[in-house]
């Protein structure tokens, strides 16, 4: 402790009248005032100090603390910044204003092929094998805008020295870098080979085409599954007309056989009494007066196969891509028609439609949505005594709503969010796919409309069905 800490100290504690008192006895050495003695200074005072020293060593350790805490984050900083940049596979360069190269990344090193320590110092022009990309970074490097747009270049392609020598496409972007006070010290520039960017993009492309592909294969697939539960009561509905048509094409055998011995005779000259008889035998005038009806009924039963198969096509088949206008109306009844084919007889069906309902789409894609509306709702109304479906239509000016209303046992409310999600079923396994509602769900949203589930307070589930209108109802 030196004696001028001590003076010092002892001046300021000391009174002036202490000062006076003590002042004569000062020795005096060509006129300056000596130090006082140590044993002049009181206890109170050497306890001061050293609770200043203590002070002051508190300070010292919190500010070493501090210290060592910055300088940990400013190291878990760098590593961050580090393994950053290693795991970049964009090229970075970070250089000042004049072009000199302070900081570069793996991807850059393994592009030129050079050596980190190489590009660090070197001028970014040089990596350039194009003058007018050289000649355009340093049009934007020698403005010293401070308040230029943040970005200088935006997807730049130019022409980079690679590896090899080669020139190499690479899509660059170029912002300012600046320092704490604000002022541009230099740029950052990141890019991509465009090679890199094709191959990228044409892979998002392939991976577009194959999920169109896959979902028009699920369209199909899904179509295929809601024709199979259908094809029993349609097969019975084909043989109808057909059982028609072929016992009447039987009649016609028969009957064209006794005429052709009628005609045998009377083309062999056989005499009026013979022919006359056997005109009365082979009943000539009951076949002639039968053959308007047969020949009627089998044309109305190969119409109603024709009919039948028609709509079997173009419900199977694959919509074209021109959209066209069409009767909804009709396109339900079909679709209502079918699944009562294939249903319990007990399932009473109650239309409630106006005419005509006409909207633009697929009648297709629109006809299995029916379909498949209808058929889950007779299942869902199974094990109902005396099962019921509703469906009616409320229009509007410019839409129309179909609500098919069920007297089910309606839809739990933990599965009302999921029922139009893919795979989504509350089936038995092997008794749905879980993509019916999902599948048409998309289809009504391709038609510009909705389609909604819900629990109405009279019991049952209704599900509603909303389309745009091409015309007004009627």
């Amino acid at each position: 402790m030196s004696c001028g800490l001590l003076t010092h100290v002892w001046f300021v504690r000391c009174t002036d009248h202490e000062r006076l008192a003590m002042k004569p006895v000062l020795p005096v050495n060509n006129g300056a005032v000596m130090s006082p003695p140590v044993s002049m200074v009181g206890e109170d005072v050497w306890i001061e100090v050293i609770h200043k020293m203590d002070e002051v060593y508190n300070e010292l350790i919190q500010h070493e603390v501090a210290l060592e805490q910055k300088n940990a984050a400013l190291e878990d900083a760098q590593r961050f910044v580090l393994s950053v940049l290693a795991a970049m596979s964009d090229i970075l360069i970070v250089c000042d204003r004049d072009g000199k190269i302070e900081v570069v990344n793996q991807a850059l090193v393994h592009f030129t092929g050079k050596a980190e320590a190489t590009l660090i110092g070197s001028s970014l022009f040089e990596l350039f094998a194009d003058a007018g990309a050289r000649e355009a970074f340093q049009h934007k490097d020698e403005h010293n805008d401070e308040t230029a747009d943040q970005t200088y270049l935006s997807d730049c392609e130019s022409l980079m020295c690679g590896a090899e020598g080669n020139a190499t496409q690479v899509s660059l972007n170029c912002t300012p870098r600046y320092n704490h006070q604000g002022r541009r010290v230099g740029m950052v520039i990141t890019g991509r080979p465009v090679g890199e960017l094709r191959r990228a993009y044409q892979a998002l492309h392939d991976a577009h085409a194959e999920l169109k592909r896959t979902q028009q294969q699920l369209l199909h697939s899904e179509k295929m599954a809601s024709l199979g539960r259908l094809v029993a009561g349609v097969a019975h509905e084909l043989n109808n007309p057909i059982s028609f048509v072929l016992g009447n094409a039987h009649a016609l055998k028969r009957y064209i056989q006794r005429l052709e011995l009628y005609l045998s005779a009377i083309h062999a000259g056989s005499s009026a009494p013979e022919v006359e008889q056997l005109r009365q035998n082979l009943r000539i005038d009951h076949l002639l007066a039968d053959l308007p009806s047969l020949i009627d009924g089998t044309v109305e039963g190969a119409e109603r196969t024709r009919q039948i198969v028609d709509g079997l096509k173009r419900f199977s088949a694959i919509d074209q891509d021109v959209t066209h206008a069409f009767n909804l109306v009709q396109v339900i009844e079909l679709a209502v028609h079918w699944v009562l084919k294939a249903t319990s007889d007990t399932l009473q069906i109650n239309i409630r439609l106006p005419r005509v309902i006409m909207v633009m789409g697929y009648p297709g894609q629109m006809q299995q949505v029916l379909t498949n509306l209808i058929q889950n709702a007779a299942d869902a109304v199974a094990e109902v005594i005396q099962p019921s479906l509703t469906i009616m239509a409320k229009c509007h000016a410019k839409f129309v709503e179909i609500a098919f209303q069920d007297n089910g046992s309606g839809i739990r409310e933990e599965h009302l969010s999921h029922l139009f999600e893919p795979f989504f079923t509350t089936k038995p396994v092997g008794k749905g796919t879980g993509l019916g509602l999902a599948i048409s769900y998309g289809i009504v949203e391709q038609h510009g409309g909705k389609l909604e589930a819900m629990n109405p307070p009279e019991g049952g589930a209704r599900f509603i069905l909303t389309l745009p209108l091409v015309e007004q109802c009627s």
